[in-house]
Formats: structure tokens, C-alpha cells, sequence
């Protein structure tokens, strides 16, 4: 039993470093001299607005309120605040009024809160903007960590280093360049395919089924990108649908069409190598469970898991979509427009896009991913069955 476990992680290894030389470091050197090409240079483009004040942190001794002028809509609470600074000499205590209007931080003794001061001739005046909100973030993050290696252990820990990967490529790379002036297409496949091939190896390993699970990504990814780019010409999507995306669009001078392509390859990475490293695995977990299976019975075997992947997979990502756009839908469904209108409006037609899009990705995903990982462990079966009669003979 020992020796047959032997000769399969041989046989397994060799069958890797054979893929990782011939498929895997053409596109890890092709996708670094990408990053290389692309990494933006100098200081990033700022938009050309005046500033508005300096903001400053402080921590709110008292609350005094005070009736509401009469006839000024959209106000319940007025008065105002007094605010210790967290920085400069003396820690001074300023005034600034309440808070008010739609969307305003309902305020309270003994909160830490953001402040704008604006500065005019007679001489600075402050405003409470928002909550200050570090110290419960951090305590977020710290049972995250602590909740994921608990668990994972050192999978955990290699899953928060590729979480760090990830992060620094968005902000480091993949934002800076967008903004350098850089297709954001062409920027999210380079930054996904970066992505793609480090965090998979640093999380699962450098193994036969991981390599599998990148080639299947890569695949659908590459699918994905193309059906991208062919619904947003089809439906003839801006990109600009809310105040955000209009104000980036024309202050930064972005191709908004671009960066909505950008969003759903980059949006699509997160659930696809999901589909793609359970496949490889299921596939790995088959063969090794019944070396009888030929590549037939495994395709039909993980295919099976794949599909109850998908449904539950597909119904997650319509779910999440319509719960970032709910406030919208709020607003569409009490106009009482009908649903035709609804549909083909651009902000709901650009998010059925992204969910049909990224669907059709991992449809295509399954069956790729699938059809390789059967190919390759009936390889390392031949290999060890040849291995097994040789050492037989000997």
C-alpha cells in the first residue's frame, strides 16, 4: 500500500512539472512581463476639483439639541456637538452643529466621529461628517484572522496571505493603472490572470489538481472576458448608471465602458476558481478513491458534482447583485413601471448582464476543468500502472 502511494505522488509530481514547464511558466513569465509593461509610474492622476477642508478625527464630549428652524424639510434634530480633536496641541474642543438631512450619522455622547473643518475669513469652521470607524474595523478583522486560522490552520493563513496578494494587486496595480490612463480590460485580465496564478498556488498547493484548477480558470476566465465584451456592445452599455461612476467617468477621463468590463471579469475571478479547484479536486478525489475509473466514468462522476455546484453558485450571484441593487429596485417597483420597462432600463440591464455573463462563465468552467482533470489523473494511472507491472516484472 505504502509503495503504491509512492510511485502515484511520483508519477503525480512528474506529471506536474511536466504542465508547470510546458503550460504554466509560459503564462507565469507572459503574465509578469504584462505586470511589468502595465505597472503604472509616478504619482496617480488626481481629479481637478478645489478642495473642500481638511479632515481630523475627534471623540464627542456633548450633545446639545435645539428646536428645528420651522419649515426646513427633511430635518428632525438640530443643535450641536461638542468635539475633542484627536490631534494638535492640547487636544482643543471645537463646536460644530448637528448633523441633519437624509443620510445624516445620527450622533451621541462618547462617539469618535470625522470631522471637515472649512476654513473662511472670520475663521475655521467645523462639521461632523461622518462616524469614525478604525477601532471597530480592526476588531473585525481581527476575529476574521482569528475565526479563519482556527479553522483553516495553515490553510487559513496561506488563504490571508493570498487575501493580501489579492488586495495589493487592486490597489497597487490594477486601480493605479485604470487611472494611468491603461485599457481597464486589458488591465483586470492581467491583474486576474496574477491573481489567479498566485493565490491558487499559495492556497492549494503546488500539486497536479491545482495546476488543473489554473488551467480551467484561465479558460473560463478568457470566455468570460469575450461574452463581456460582446453583451456590453449588444445592449450597448455606458457604464455610467449613478452619480459614482459618472463623476469618474468625467473627472478622471476613464473609458467607463472599459471599467464596467473590467468589473465583471474581475467580479467573475472570485466564484470561478471556486468551481474550478472543486472540480480538479472532486476529480483527483474520484481517482484516487476507485483507480478503476477510466476518464468517462470521472467526467460523468465530477460533472454531476459540478452541475449541483452551479445551481447553488448561480443562485448566489443573482442573490448578491440584487441585494447591492436593492435600494434601486425599491424605487423601480414603487413607480409601478412595468416590467418590460424595468428590464431594459441600463442599470437593471447592465446587472442581469454581469449575472449572465459570469453564469455562462462557470457553465463553461465546469465542463473545461472537468474534461482536463480526468485527462491528466488518467495519465497518472496509466503511469502508475506501468510503473507497477514494470516494478512486477523486475
Amino acid at each position: 500500500m505504502g509503495g503504491h502511494h509512492a510511485r502515484h505522488g511520483g508519477d503525480e509530481s512528474a506529471s506536474m512539472r511536466m504542465l508547470a514547464v510546458a503550460v504554466i511558466v509560459p503564462i507565469a513569465l507572459a503574465t509578469l512581463a504584462a505586470l511589468i509593461w502595465l505597472w503604472p509610474t509616478g504619482e496617480v492622476a488626481q481629479p481637478d476639483q478645489p478642495a473642500q477642508g481638511e479632515q481630523t478625527n475627534g471623540h464627542v464630549v456633548s450633545v446639545e439639541s435645539a428646536p428645528c428652524p420651522e419649515g426646513q424639510p427633511g430635518t428632525d434634530r438640530c443643535g450641536t456637538v461638542q468635539v475633542r480633536l484627536s490631534e494638535g496641541s492640547g487636544r482643543q474642543v471645537v463646536e460644530a452643529p448637528l448633523p441633519t438631512g437624509p443620510g445624516a450619522p445620527p450622533i451621541a455622547e462618547g462617539e469618535d466621529v470625522v470631522l471637515l473643518r472649512l476654513d473662511n475669513p472670520q475663521g475655521g469652521e467645523y462639521a461632523v461628517v461622518d462616524h469614525q470607524r478604525e477601532r471597530p474595523l480592526w476588531v473585525m478583522a481581527i476575529a476574521f484572522t482569528l475565526a479563519l486560522v482556527a479553522f483553516g490552520r495553515w490553510r487559513g493563513v496561506s488563504a490571508l496571505a493570498g487575501l493580501a496578494v489579492t488586495f495589493g494587486l487592486l490597489v497597487y496595480f490594477v486601480v493605479p493603472a485604470i487611472i494611468g490612463g491603461e485599457s481597464p480590460l486589458l488591465v483586470a485580465i492581467v491583474g486576474s490572470a496574477a491573481i489567479m496564478l498566485t493565490v491558487l498556488y499559495l492556497t492549494h498547493g503546488f500539486s497536479l489538481s491545482t495546476t488543473v484548477a489554473v488551467l480551467g480558470t484561465l479558460i473560463s476566465l478568457t470566455l468570460t472576458g469575450v461574452l463581456s465584451a460582446l453583451s456590453v456592445s449588444a445592449l450597448h452599455l455606458t457604464g455610467m448608471t449613478d452619480d459614482i461612476s459618472t463623476s469618474v467617468g468625467l473627472s478622471l477621463g476613464i473609458n467607463m465602458q472599459g471599467l464596467l468590463l473590467a468589473g465583471i471579469v474581475i467580479g467573475s475571478l472570485g466564484v470561478l476558481d471556486d468551481v474550478t479547484v472543486t472540480q480538479a479536486a472532486t476529480v483527483s478525489e474520484l481517482a484516487e478513491a476507485n483507480p478503476a475509473y477510466g476518464f468517462v466514468e470521472l467526467y460523468r462522476a465530477a460533472g454531476r458534482v459540478g452541475r449541483s455546484h452551479i445551481a447553488s453558485v448561480v443562485n448566489t450571484i443573482v442573490l448578491a447583485y440584487a441585494g447591492s441593487s436593492l435600494p434601486l429596485l425599491i424605487l423601480i417597483v414603487a413607480g409601478g413601471d412595468s416590467l418590460g420597462g424595468v428590464l431594459t432600463d441600463q442599470v437593471i440591464a447592465q446587472e442581469i448582464a454581469r449575472s449572465a455573463v459570469a453564469t455562462l462563465g462557470l457553465v463553461a468552467a465546469v465542463p473545461v476543468t472537468t474534461i482536463l482533470a480526468a485527462l491528466t489523473q488518467q495519465r497518472v494511472q496509466r503511469g502508475t500502472t506501468a510503473g507497477a507491472e514494470h516494478g512486477g516484472r523486475g
